[in-house]
């Protein structure tokens, strides 16, 4: 598989063929995992949050479970502020994937039960950020990714 360059920096993987398939380590999760289209997009978006928005590695959880109408659903990823609270929630998707309002909607639902601030929904060439406003039930764009603070 070619891996494309998506719209954000370059960054250096550990990239390996293990039976027959493409895996990258994941910093995260401490292991190596199938380099799906996905897991490219998720991959780099990891490094851009950690590189250049200056969010710890430690308060970013990958593939989190949670649990919604009595189901467990997967989180991409959700980076925590430093006390602990849910602040951003990303939903990745492969690059060959256009977004849509189903890809808003299914993070919509999650954070439903996360609660995080920020929603940021990628597939690696567009990437949109929406602020929560929980009180007044509104969600508005903003330009650019939240930096850690």
């Amino acid at each position: 598989m070619k891996l494309p360059n998506l719209n954000l920096p370059n960054y250096e993987f550990n990239v390996k063929t293990n039976k027959g398939k493409l895996s990258i380590y994941d910093i995260n999760r401490k292991k190596f995992v199938v380099l799906t289209p996905e897991e490219w997009v998720r991959q780099n978006m990891v490094q851009y949050l950690i590189i250049e928005l200056r969010y710890p590695a430690s308060l970013i959880k990958i593939e989190g479970s949670l649990r919604f109408n009595n189901r467990i659903k997967r989180s991409d990823i959700v980076v925590y502020n430093r006390n602990g609270n849910p602040f951003l929630i990303v939903e990745c998707k492969s690059y060959k994937t256009k977004i849509t309002q189903l890809t808003f909607d299914q993070v919509a639902v999650y954070n439903q039960s996360i609660m995080a601030e920020f929603i940021l929904v990628t597939n690696g060439m567009q990437h949109f950020c929406c602020n929560m406003d929980f009180e007044k039930n509104k969600i508005e764009f903003v330009d650019e990714i939240p930096k850690f603070t």
